[in-house]
């Protein structure tokens, strides 16, 4: 259905031409699910954008074909490439707050791309449009239909992008990162849906993903890219139980759950080297734990090794390593005094309620309340992990943010939140803003969370320079640097804006932002859940070692089972604003008591559901 041949992209940037896709090869069957995973910055965003013809204005198409069928993709005139995007090709893209527009009902979207795309006008595209905001999960889709995107939370936006890419019946799907803000029952949903369109329409289904359970259970093949190139594809039952490439065991072993807690992930060390200079060897020798000088200097073309084909000059050498030595343990550090880790409580929340007033007619008057958050109560005591798990939309964030006091102005706050003894929902002024010395947020969206008119680096010194002022420039500028490193961040990319980044480097910088004051309390809102699993696995060890020798705390509020399972020390489920039950992790994730909880755990995606594709 879909062939792309010798595919190469090159975008102009400041720092020299980058070749963001080197020789791509691929082709994907109709009715066939063919997952494109790999790290961030790696090209496979890049890869969706050129299929689509939406690259950058800094971008273009150096080389290669692209076919759909008997049409040449790039051969279209534009008016012709417009029948095929949403009418043909259908794409969901990685940030739904960005890729909505703000001043447009999701109705009204999902109705535009149903009139551009099928023969359906007026009321009967109203009604299909509230049918498919019901088959993605929106609840009351008829009075959701109405609501602007700021109104609906981060996995919301995320189901509504998905309805207005379906809305039209594609042929064919690409879809980058779908289920990155949604929680595991909605994912579940989600892709459940998928698989049901493709069974009745025959749709060829891209998947862009970090997430490899999703992987194991959706896609019939697999390609793994790094640095502009595809350097492994096989059978997705053969990848999981077999991988061949040294990048492909390294990812399959960072991979955080149960039986890695209390001990270090197998981080791959570095970063995807810069696209802009030419390669004389192998692109990952450089972080590789078995190169040799012959992989610095001889670059390996893409060769069939049994059922699969394998970028690597060594490959029939590693066939009988062992996966779990693929990459060897690499334990974040952080240069940080010395610090004994605090006893007792840090955070008491104690009968929290969170309610928005609801507006309506011309004037906008208040005509009623929504609660979005009832009576409740948890602790976190110093160098602990709480967990806080639900649906999107039960509460989670708006508990976060009432916490770090960024719903004063937008919202009816009762309860208490004590920290380290000081009710932050009285403290105002300087006393408010020494309180954030000890607590920080990482947000759910990057971009929308990071200045888009500041270097990397003014964004990073920023919180150092308001909150801790006796901090000297060089001192805050080694901080900097340190701090990037220890995230996955290159040197360069501190003079770089965030337009410049992929979604999982805008979130390493968001999550470094956080981490630049050494707070006692971080308030983590899916903080990895835009990561590809290798830089997860980075963050979750600096997360550990952060909370090892400061005895910092975390509310992680996340969807990520396998996170919760590494990470926390206890989990609080959450259901409809309310907590519906508390306890020890072992205890909630090994013997769940609430009905809700055991749903939520049946929805988790697991790589043993790799025979099942």
């Amino acid at each position: 259905m879909l062939t792309i041949d010798n595919l190469k992209v090159a975008l102009d940037a400041d720092a020299g031409i980058v070749r963001a896709i080197d020789g791509l090869a691929l082709s994907i069957r109709r009715g066939e699910t063919f997952a494109l995973v790999g790290e961030s910055g790696c090209g496979k965003s890049m890869t969706a954008l050129a299929l689509m013809r939406l690259l950058p204005e800094n971008g273009q198409v150096a080389d290669g074909h692209i076919r759909l069928d008997d049409t040449d993709v790039l051969g279209l005139p534009e008016s012709g490439m417009r029948a095929v995007r949403g009418g043909r090709i259908g794409m969901i893209f990685q940030e739904p707050a960005t890729s909505l527009n703000p001043v447009m009902k999701v109705g009204q979207q999902i109705i535009e791309a149903i009139e551009a795309h099928t023969p359906l006008r007026g009321e009967a595209a109203r009604a299909k449009a509230i049918d498919w905001l019901r088959k993605v999960g929106i609840p009351e889709p008829e009075r959701r239909v109405d609501d602007y995107p700021f109104r609906m939370s981060g996995g919301q936006k995320q189901r509504v992008m998905i309805a207005q890419a379906l809305a039209a019946e594609p042929d064919f799907l690409i879809a980058d990162e779908p289920t990155t803000a949604l929680d595991v029952t909605i994912q579940k949903q989600i892709l459940d849906l998928l698989k049901d369109l493709q069974r009745e329409q025959g749709m060829g289904l891209l998947l862009i993903t970090h997430d490899l359970a999703v992987v194991s259970g959706m896609a019939h093949r697999v390609a793994l890219m790094y640095a502009g190139q595809i350097i492994e594809v096989a059978e997705a039952a053969e990848f999981f139980s077999a991988p061949r490439h040294p990048y492909a065991r390294a990812l399959l072993g960072a991979l955080p759950d149960a039986q890695h807690r209390g001990q270090p992930l197998a981080a791959i060390a570095g970063t995807v080297p810069p696209l802009t200079g030419a390669f004389a060897g192998c692109r990952f020798a450089a972080r590789c734990t078995h190169a040799q000088p012959r992989c610095e200097q001889t670059a390996p073309g893409l060769q069939q090794h049994g059922a699969a084909w394998v970028r690597c000059l060594r490959v029939d050498e590693l066939a009988t390593t062992s996966a779990s030595t693929a990459s060897a343990p690499v334990a974040a550090a952080i240069a940080v005094p010395d610090a004994t880790a605090a006893s007792g409580t840090l955070l008491e929340v104690q009968d929290l309620n969170v309610r928005f007033p609801i507006r309506g007619g011309w004037l906008q008057r208040v005509t009623g309340n929504f609660q979005a958050v009832q009576d409740v109560s948890f602790t976190v005591d110093a160098g602990r992990t709480l967990a806080l798990v639900g649906e999107s939309g039960c509460g989670k964030t708006t508990t976060g943010k009432a916490i770090v006091q960024l719903l004063r102005r937008v919202a009816q706050i009762d309860g208490r939140a004590l920290l380290r003894g000081r009710n932050l929902f009285e403290l105002d002024g300087d006393q408010l803003r020494q309180a954030r010395r000890d607590i920080q947020i990482i947000f759910q969206d990057p971009f929308a969370s990071l200045n888009p008119r500041l270097r990397v680096a003014q964004i990073l010194e920023e919180g150092v320079q308001a909150l801790l002022p006796e901090v000297t420039a060089d001192e805050r500028r080694e901080r900097i640097l340190r701090i990037a490193e220890q995230v996955g961040l290159r040197r360069d990319a501190l003079e770089r804006f965030p337009h410049e980044f992929s979604g999982g480097q805008r979130q390493r910088i968001a999550i470094a932002r956080a981490l630049a004051v050494q707070p006692r309390l971080i308030v983590c809102d899916e903080p990895t859940s835009a990561l590809d699993v290798s830089v997860q696995a980075q963050i979750l060890n600096l997360l550990r070692e952060l909370q090892r020798e400061l005895g910092v705390s975390f509310l992680f509020i996340t969807h990520n089972i396998g996170v919760v399972e590494y990470i926390a020390d206890e989990v609080a489920v959450m259901q409809a604003g309310r907590i519906v039950e508390h306890g020890a992790c072992e205890q909630v994730l090994g013997a769940p008591q609430h009905a809700y909880t055991r749903t939520l755990l049946a929805a988790v995606p697991r790589l043993t559901s790799v025979g099942s594709v």
